[in-house]
């Protein structure tokens, strides 16, 4: 899942995308009903990105939570998200089995799953897929030869400019003291 521009803002209903950061604010589009509006330092704001589900091992993103539950539901929408806390408590389990139970309640799930249902409805669910290790390895040696080749001719080139243009300023006043001495 790609949630870094998806936003949840306490205490308004809904998520938001990020458009642009204001002076003392950011300004936000609702994801449903496509209005602009403004969310202050005071608000509580959230990347979806940066959330995490408690469970018994160690936290899991919410990405990843997503990426259960869009294969626990075959692509498809999940179930209500305002169906009775013991069956979203079940399904949940049935996506999430070591979620702890005693960190992650019954609200908790309800939100993820009307979060889900709102980016599957809007089709803003991309399954992100796992990179192959061959790419990954070519990646890291062109990355690598890149930034060796980058890093020594960026140092010579540089520095040889910096000294020709403090020579050049050196250089540009005394001939000006030159021509005003002379034509007084």
């Amino acid at each position: 899942m790609v949630l870094k521009e998806i936003l949840s803002i306490s205490g308004e209903s809904g998520l938001f995308k990020f458009i642009a950061q204001g002076k003392n604010a950011i300004i936000v589009e609702h994801l449903e009903t496509k209005k602009r509006s403004s969310a202050f330092a005071s608000a509580k704001v959230s990347s979806l990105d940066e959330i995490s589900v408690f469970t018994e091992k160690e936290d899991m993103p919410l990405g990843k939570v997503f990426d259960l539950i869009h294969e626990k539901e075959n692509g498809g929408p999940a179930i209500d998200f305002k169906s009775d806390p013991e069956k979203l408590k079940t399904w949940f389990a049935e996506v999430l089995p070591q979620y702890d139970r005693g960190k992650v309640y019954s609200s908790d799930i309800r939100k993820m799953i009307h979060w889900y249902n709102i980016l599957h409805s809007l089709n803003l669910l991309v399954i992100e897929e796992p990179e192959k290790p061959a790419d990954t390895e070519t990646k890291n040696e062109s990355a690598a030869e890149k930034s060796e080749s980058g890093k020594t001719g960026k140092k010579k080139g540089t520095g040889s400019v910096k000294k020709e243009k403090s020579e050049d300023k050196k250089e540009a006043p005394s001939k000006k003291r030159k021509s005003n001495s002379e034509s007084k």
